[in-house]
């Protein structure tokens, strides 16, 4: 499927790595080529989608870029961008497909369904193979300067501008030739992740090993995963990984950044959904994954019948988990501290049904890549308290870019 839909110049590829997690509809999509397309930078970005989707009531697959916060709070992005993903792209895919435990569906605009499926049979199955860049990966920030801006914004704590802020910082390289297809496969091996993605536009694309969900529609009902708190996992050692699965549980500290999440998330459904509807279904649930234990908290509510669903993504994003509380002012200071401007990276990839309900990850544990300049980054953060520890918030960023940093053949 994969490898058939990148012929396209537009294509995204949906893989739940078998997780069967609740609320997962298939096993992968793939969407390839574009009937339209709606590409744009914030402004009136939401405002055009909704007119996409009310003039088509079509599948929609695309992402919504961070910096969309710049029409949602009315904010600047002022850092430099070297990947130049727009602020929001979606299109209407020429081709769906849609595998399930025991069917694969294609849908086509012209009919085409045996030929699609015939052309799929014919690719030639390919093994991933890891592809070690020529030049170094570098970091944008020196550890050094990290420590220190991690005191400075615990400074910023202190003084009540904030509670929790996520910081996040860049790895980078430049004058790197990838088979982007190839990386994402050889990403998908060492870290399989329940959101895992493959989104390619012209030359830009996103290898997405995510296992964060920002927010899905089901019927009037709505659905937010956020993720807080990282412990690593121990392979070798059955009764070391799970004490360190123990240790994140019974951990204050990640408890607390997971409560005020939670809280962030509720007080942004509570816009939107019925008034009491709103619910914690799980609160510190601990999630295995390859690389690291995850501490997840589900919270759902029941969207309001006068209120859009588009409306209601704009009302929650960006998602809580990657910004920190209250949101609008540590979104001032993490364009004020950061070096980079994140663009795709902690924003969102995913779909929009014909009938109005949707599911989209959080872009995290990515690399994205833009083959025209050859520029390739990928980005790490954590989530900082007053309580933080600054070298231990570092050693977090470098546990949660070891997977793509292992890809990528740098030690």
């Amino acid at each position: 499927m994969l490898s058939w839909a990148n012929q396209f110049n537009i294509c995204c590829f949906l893989d739940n790595q078998h997780y069967h997690l609740p609320h997962h509809s298939f096993e992968c999509m793939a969407a390839a080529g574009a009937v339209q397309t709606l590409a744009t930078a914030a402004g009136t970005a939401f405002d055009q989608l909704q007119q996409l989707y009310e003039q088509n009531r079509d599948w929609l697959f695309g992402h919504l870029s961070y910096d969309l916060k710049n029409e949602t709070e009315g904010l600047t992005s002022s850092n430099t961008d070297h990947l130049g993903f727009p602020d929001l792209c979606f299109f209407i895919p020429e081709v769906l497909l849609q595998l399930s435990e025991d069917a694969l569906l294609i849908g086509t605009f012209g009919g085409r369904h045996e030929t699609v499926f015939q052309a799929i049979c014919a690719i030639e199955p390919f093994e991933a193979m890891a592809q070690a860049l020529t030049t170094p990966i570098n970091n944008r920030i020196s550890k050094a300067d990290y420590l220190e801006t991690i005191r400075q914004l615990q400074q910023h704590i202190l003084r009540g501008d904030c509670y929790e802020i996520n910081f996040c910082q860049e790895f980078f390289a430049t004058s790197v030739t990838i088979d982007p297809l190839q990386v994402y496969c050889s990403l998908s091996d060492t870290s399989p992740n329940p959101f895992a993605a493959y989104y390619k536009s012209g030359q830009q694309y996103l290898l997405c090993a995510s296992p964060e969900r920002y927010l899905k529609k089901e019927g009037r009902r709505i659905y937010s995963q956020p993720i807080k708190g990282t412990s690593q996992r121990d392979l070798h050692d059955a009764r070391k990984d799970v004490k360190h699965k123990e240790d994140l549980y019974n951990s204050a500290k990640d408890r607390s950044e997971n409560v005020m999440i939670v809280d962030l998330v509720r007080n942004d459904l509570s816009k939107i959904c019925e008034e009491a509807s709103v619910q914690v279904d799980e609160l510190f649930g601990i999630y295995s994954f390859p690389q690291v234990h995850q501490m997840i908290s589900t919270v759902s509510g029941q969207l309001r019948s006068d209120i859009h669903f588009i409306e209601a993504i704009k009302a929650t994003f960006p998602m809580g988990s990657m910004t920190g509380a209250p949101k609008r002012r540590v979104m001032e200071l993490i364009e004020q501290y950061e070096q980079t401007r994140r663009g795709i990276f902690s924003g969102a990839l995913g779909y929009i049904t014909p009938e109005g309900d949707f599911d989209f990850n959080v872009v995290i544990r990515s690399i994205m890549y833009n083959a025209a300049s050859q520029y390739l980054a990928f980005q790490a953060g954590s989530a900082i308290t007053f309580y933080s520890d600054p070298a231990k918030e570092y050693e977090e960023c470098l546990l949660k870019a070891a997977a793509i940093k292992k890809v990528l053949g740098d030690k």
